[in-house]
């Protein structure tokens, strides 16, 4: 008699549990119409997750080593092991060393990679192999005009490369992608230099406007081109880069320009990670 009370009261409490389980993930998946934009902290490279109202996510770079597992722990619950869109911007070890780990740990139905190539680049061929590796994946090569649906009126709209680049210098090469969730944007531009920010000008002009600019290439020198800057005029710009880095970034000519324009820089270094809300008309710091 004793024992089939003890069966039974386990049994209660391993209901009770899945239960609360479900309750606990339910409540997780309600985003109530709500965008969020995580510049994660992985040291001196960029890794950028986005959960849109949908609840479908998207990871544009990794870092260049495990750290971003780290932090994907923070921002994606326990039970979730996919991650709907991948985007490696260019084929460098700071945006793509960390991508190769979040593909062994987490299906990715969806894949976006630069034209770029870098045959020679440990990391680039690394990453190829862990992508022909994700099973039943969907591969695309960046191109202008590409827009990935993330659901519920948020999506990825890819700025550039407008045609294939397979040889240029890969930062050059670097894919520019705007995310878009009803009235308001987050322009996210890799290690695009001021040469690219500038011809986007001559493309899309005023359509440029977003709420929040990663500052291209961590903050450095060749990048953030005041014209570009000026046409997306940004509420916020963030730095995404590691502390005492040997390339000095931010650089002083950079932080000048947004302080010009009088934008507020957020910096990952000093500050960790860095997520923003958007409820499709107005973006908040979380």
């Amino acid at each position: 008699m004793r024992r089939s009370v003890q069966v039974k009261g386990a049994a209660i409490l391993v209901l009770l549990a899945l239960t609360l389980c479900i309750w606990y993930a339910a409540i997780q998946e309600d985003r109530h119409g709500k965008l969020t934009v995580s510049f994660l902290d992985v040291g001196q490279g960029d890794a950028i997750f986005i959960e849109a109202p949908s609840g479908r996510q998207a990871l544009i770079d990794g870092g260049k080593g495990t750290s971003v597992l780290r932090q994907l722990s923070s921002v994606v619950p326990w039970y979730d092991k996919s991650i709907d869109v991948v985007v490696g911007t260019h084929p460098d070890q700071d945006h793509i060393g960390g991508l190769v780990e979040v593909l062994r740990r987490y299906r990715a139905p969806f894949i976006l990679e630069s034209s770029v190539l870098d045959t020679k680049g440990a990391d680039s061929k690394a990453f190829e192999k862990a992508i022909s590796e994700e099973e039943d994946a969907k591969v695309l090569e960046a191109k202008r005009g590409t827009i990935i649906d993330l659901g519920d009126g948020a999506y990825i709209e890819i700025l550039f490369p407008d045609r294939a680049l397979p040889s240029v210098e890969t930062n050059t090469g670097s894919i520019v992608t705007r995310i878009v969730y009803g009235d308001t944007a987050f322009m996210l531009t890799g290690d695009s230099p001021d040469e690219i920010e500038n011809y986007l000008v001559t493309l899309d002009g005023e359509k440029l406007k977003s709420n929040v600019l990663k500052a291209g290439h961590h903050g450095s020198k060749t990048s953030s081109a005041p014209l570009f800057v000026g046409f997306v005029a940004p509420e916020y710009a963030v730095f995404s880069r590691g502390c005492n880095n040997s390339y000095g970034h931010p650089a002083p000519e950079t932080v000048a320009t947004f302080a010009r324009f009088g934008i507020p820089t957020l910096d990952t270094c000093n500050e960790g990670t860095i997520t923003f809300v958007s409820d499709g008309k107005t973006v908040v710091r979380k």
